[in-house]
This record gives structure tokens, C-alpha cells and sequence, in this order.
């Protein structure tokens, strides 16, 4: 395993603003594939905001059932797929999305821990639950980018698991996002920070 400086900073350095380092086991995985920084910068800057997505969902939506640990990890891997189409980290494409999740699958992760890979840009897909709307939620938010179809997804799972109105749950949700978002020009700076190229 090698660890270039930049991408050992992007993973767990002190940061502005404040963000939690990448689990252990997501930096060891980005220093073996000597990830670009800038993309370990931008794993970080999700895993954080899922982090508080699901603080939220804890404190305030206790009843509501996702798997916590496979959230953050989906969070901390999502895009993983670009360590191989590093274009994608500048350019748009969609070809990190499958290869991600097989990268992941290669290196003895379970299907179900990789699959975030491949579903956090795809809402429709038939296995799309919770856990991966709260991650695709968190890969849209650290940067404040509001999507309604997403948004409303996430709503009406609230709502279902609650028995809540979904204006309720939209109006609770949308408050969190708008805090959320507040930083959004703080991470993206933290992310533009870092090299493309190790």
C-alpha cells in the first residue's frame, strides 16, 4: 500500500470545514489503488454529509429502518469507479458507476456493500431502497444541488415508514438540506484543493 502525501491529507487532514476522516478501511482500499486526492477529497466530503443526514435520521426519525454502516460506507465508495476513469473526475460519464461497483466486488467487498457504486445515480433501479437514496441524497447535497425527483423519493419513503404527511417530511427534510448546504461552497473548495493526478 502507498500513500502519496496529498492523498493522505485529502483522507483525514484536519479540513475547512470541519469533516470527518474516510473509515479506515475506504482509505486503505483508495492508497492501494493510489487513488487521485481530489477523488478521495470528494469520498470524504459525501461520507461526511451522510454522516449527518443520518445523525438526523436518528434523532428525528428514529422509528425509520436503513442500515447506518452500509450507508457510509456507499457514501465513502460511491464514486470509487473513477480511480479507474479518472476522466470523470473533470468530464461527465457514467462508466465509473459499473466498474466501481465491479472494482469493489474484485476486492472482496459484498455485492451489497458495492452495489452503492453502480445505484447512486440511478433512483429507478429496482434495487434501490433507502440506504441508497440517502446515499445518492448525500452525493447531491454535500454541494447543495437540489433535485426534486430525488428529494421526493427519499419523502415519500419517510412518509410511508412514519405515517406522516409528505408535506410534513418535506418541510423537515428540506430545512435539514438547506443547513446542509450552507457549507456546500466550503467542501467544494476543500475538493478543487486537491490534484486530479496523484
Amino acid at each position: 500500500m502507498t500513500t502519496n502525501a496529498s492523498l493522505s491529507r485529502a483522507m483525514s487532514a484536519p479540513s475547512s470545514p470541519p469533516l470527518l476522516p474516510l473509515p479506515d478501511r475506504v482509505a486503505a482500499l483508495l492508497s492501494d489503488l493510489e487513488s487521485p486526492p481530489r477523488l478521495a477529497a470528494h469520498l470524504r466530503a459525501v461520507h461526511d454529509v451522510a454522516h449527518r443526514l443520518i445523525a438526523w435520521m436518528e434523532h428525528h426519525r428514529p422509528g425509520v429502518t436503513f442500515d447506518r454502516e452500509a450507508v457510509l460506507f456507499g457514501a465513502a465508495t460511491h464514486d470509487i469507479g473513477k480511480a479507474v476513469h479518472v476522466a470523470e473526475l473533470s468530464e461527465p460519464g457514467s462508466a465509473h458507476e459499473e466498474a466501481g461497483e465491479a472494482l469493489l466486488i474484485g476486492r472482496g467487498i459484498p455485492p451489497e456493500l458495492a452495489r452503492f457504486a453502480a445505484t447512486h445515480a440511478s433512483w429507478t433501479d429496482p434495487r434501490v431502497g433507502l440506504d441508497d437514496l440517502l446515499v445518492s441524497l448525500a452525493d447531491k447535497i454535500w454541494k447543495n444541488k437540489r433535485v426534486p425527483d430525488l428529494e421526493d423519493l427519499v419523502i415519500g419513503r419517510l412518509a410511508e415508514a412514519t405515517g406522516r404527511a409528505a408535506w410534513e417530511e418535506f418541510s423537515a427534510l428540506d430545512e435539514l438540506l438547506g443547513v446542509i448546504g450552507d457549507a456546500a461552497d466550503e467542501r467544494l473548495a476543500f475538493q478543487a484543493s486537491f490534484p486530479i493526478h496523484p
